[in-house]
Formats: structure tokens, C-alpha cells, sequence
């Protein structure tokens, strides 16, 4: 007989909802995962082998204590599990002298002591012989970037939410909840279940279960690349440090090579494709190829060989580029994590306990002030 009463339901179990469940479960809250796809699935935002991880916090310096927290959930979980999910490279963010990644990035770690090193793009390359930076470009190196295991991630996070007791269940797609006189009710479209707490942590279909934020929630598609370098040795972990890079070709970010064949790296469209999350063009294109190796033609000495493979990601893009972290203003038993703005997987772990703070305490002692919704949707 299927359970149909919860303390709590997770809505998404991508990487935001699989850190939920694992914390909520781990303080002996009963809580049921519903996931549309698979766990992990390739439809939304925790695929692709790995994410960066990274102390730089240029989007705004609050970030950097809500990092460090991250930081410290994700090795606590490595030691519980006994698995590797975080290999630290050093992260570098590159662009001209006098633009705002630079600026920026420098902020963030003067702003709370980061250890950092402000390289000329010849600096740089003399550190990591792969980069080839225009004349007049600078790069700050910060030493404790690096890289997730995302999908290990999210399998590890769902893995230990069942030790401890969750009910997951994935291909079960949500049509739907509202609030009860106490509580919710969701139906989806094999069940309906009620419990006392709901948190949403949908992704790209957050802004469909969520009035409030029908508005502030943008889908975009975005497109990965691996490359097998000419020239591997530079593309090795200890030789090359995840990076984002504004160059004239626009703006990148990659890594390392990391098991499968090839290093991969992505690029930030400026007017990105924003797509419907239940009908988008999911399949990589000769374009987006044609645009991607630019950088590895131009930027990356001996990365442009051949393709190995490309894939495509739903990235939810905020109003103001700040995801959103917050309890419901009109129901504050609902709990609300969405809008990362593809920056985010690195914060999942403490956004797991936070959003388990939400449930079990009514409030959080980590620094998400900026994430609040009030004043922003």
C-alpha cells in the first residue's frame, strides 16, 4: 500500500532537492522526494560530470561565507560516505584589466581574506601553460577552487536520505499542490499525498508550481563541450585550474579533464536561448559547436582537438542574477529554493540545510540575506 502522509515533500530531486531530502532525513524528519526523471536525470542542471566549485564569489561578496559553509558540508559528506566529491584545482577568473570579472572577483576575496594572486595573462601562463589570454588581461587565482562530482553528488546525497529513512520516487511527474488548513496536499500523476512542510526545489518548472515567482523565473538552454586536448598534460587537474574567462569571444568557463575523454568547458551567451522546460531544442547543433571552440582555437594552447562529445543544460536564470532562498511569504510552511542561475550546484549542500532549517527550526543561521524573496519578485 502506497504511504500517502509525510512530514515533508521535496519537489525536485536534482541536486537542490537531493541535498534537501538527505538533510531533512538525517534529523530523523520523515520526507518524501518526488522527481519527474531519473535520479540523476540529464534534463535540467546536475549533469554533465562535474560543476565548479569555487571560494570567488564575483556575482557579490555575501556569497563567499554561504561558499565556505558549502565547503565544509560537502567534505563532512565525502568522510559519511567514503566517496571523493570535491577535487580542488585552484579557480581563475580571467577578463580584461579594467572590466567588472576581475573587479569583481577581487572584491569578493578582499572582502573576507581569501587567500588570491592578481596574475597578468603572461603570469597566468607561465602557471598554467594552457592559457593564452589577450594582451592586457588579468586573472585572479584563488587556490581552494575546484570541481564536483555532480551527478555522484546528487546519487550520494539521495543515497544517504534513504539510509536515514526518505521515500524517493522518481519518474512520478507533480501536476500540483496546494495548502490545507494544515499543511499541503500535492498530487501528481500517480498519487496524491499530504504532509505538513513542501519544499520546491524544481528548477526549471519552479516558477509553474510557484505563483509567486511565475515571473521571476527565466529557463535557458546552454551547451557543453569536451575536447581531447593535443597537448593533455596541460588539461590534467594539477596543470589546470577551473576557470571562467572573458575573452572577445565571450564568456567561458571550464575544467580539467575528469574521466571521461576530453576536457570540457562551457560558454555564457549574453542573450541566451530562453526555452519552455517541457519543449526545447535539447540536442547540440554545428553552431554551437562552431561557437564553443573558439576559445580552445584562440584562448586554450593545444586544446582544440577533436570533439568527444557535447551536452546540452537547463540553466534558471533570476530577475537579478541572485537565486532565490526563502520560505513562502503567504505560507511560510512551504520552502523555496530556485533561480541559481547556473552558479549554483556548488551551493547545494548547504542549501539543503538551510531548507531543512526552514522545516524543522522556521528559520536559518546561514548568511542568505541576499537571497530573500521580499522586495525582489
Amino acid at each position: 500500500m502506497t504511504r500517502d502522509s509525510f512530514d515533508a515533500i521535496v519537489l525536485g530531486v536534482g541536486g537542490m532537492g537531493s541535498a534537501a531530502v538527505s538533510h531533512l532525513a538525517a534529523r530523523g524528519v520523515d520526507v518524501l522526494g518526488l522527481e519527474r526523471y531519473d535520479i540523476p536525470h540529464g534534463r535540467g542542471s546536475s549533469h554533465g560530470e562535474t560543476r565548479i566549485f569555487r571560494l570567488t564569489q564575483p556575482e557579490h561578496p555575501d556569497y563567499v561565507p554561504l561558499a565556505r559553509r558549502a565547503r565544509e558540508l560537502w567534505r563532512e559528506l565525502e568522510a559519511e560516505a567514503g566517496v571523493d566529491l570535491l577535487t580542488e584545482t585552484g579557480s581563475v577568473h580571467a577578463g580584461p584589466a579594467d572590466g567588472d570579472t576581475v573587479a569583481d572577483a577581487l572584491e569578493s576575496c578582499r572582502a573576507h581574506g581569501l587567500p588570491h594572486e592578481l596574475l597578468t595573462e603572461s603570469e597566468l601562463a607561465e602557471r598554467f601553460p594552457a592559457f593564452d589570454l589577450p594582451a592586457g588581461h588579468r586573472a585572479v587565482y584563488q587556490p581552494d577552487g575546484g570541481y564536483l562530482d555532480c551527478e555522484r553528488a546528487v546519487t550520494t546525497h539521495v543515497n544517504r536520505a534513504h539510509d536515514h529513512g526518505a521515500v524517493v520516487r522518481a519518474r512520478e511527474r507533480v501536476c500540483g499542490w496546494e495548502p490545507r488548513e494544515s499543511g499541503v496536499r500535492v498530487r501528481t500523476d500517480r498519487d496524491v499525498y499530504e504532509a505538513e512542510n513542501l519544499v520546491v526545489t524544481a528548477g526549471a518548472w519552479a516558477a509553474g508550481q510557484l505563483e509567486v515567482l511565475a515571473d521571476a523565473l527565466t529557463p535557458k538552454r546552454r551547451v557543453m563541450i569536451w575536447l581531447q586536448p593535443e597537448t593533455p598534460e596541460r588539461f590534467a587537474p594539477e596543470a589546470f585550474p577551473v576557470f571562467r574567462a572573458d575573452v572577445p569571444d565571450g564568456s567561458f568557463y571550464g575544467f580539467p579533464v575528469h574521466e571521461r575523454p576530453g576536457f570540457k568547458f562551457g560558454r555564457t551567451p549574453r542573450l541566451a536561448e530562453t526555452v519552455d522546460p517541457d519543449d526545447w531544442r535539447d540536442e547540440p547543433t554545428p553552431e554551437d559547436e562552431t561557437l564553443l571552440r573558439r576559445l580552445p582555437e584562440n584562448h586554450l594552447r593545444g586544446g582544440a582537438g577533436p570533439t568527444m562529445a557535447m551536452e546540452t543544460c537547463l540553466v534558471t536564470e533570476s530577475n537579478d542574477g541572485h537565486f532565490y532562498l526563502d520560505t513562502h511569504p503567504d505560507y511560510p510552511h512551504v520552502s523555496i529554493a530556485a533561480g541559481f542561475t547556473g552558479h549554483g550546484f556548488k551551493f547545494c549542500s548547504v542549501v539543503g540545510e538551510t531548507l531543512a532549517d526552514f522545516v524543522t527550526d522556521g528559520d536559518t543561521d546561514n548568511p542568505i540575506d541576499v537571497h530573500r524573496l521580499a522586495g525582489r519578485t
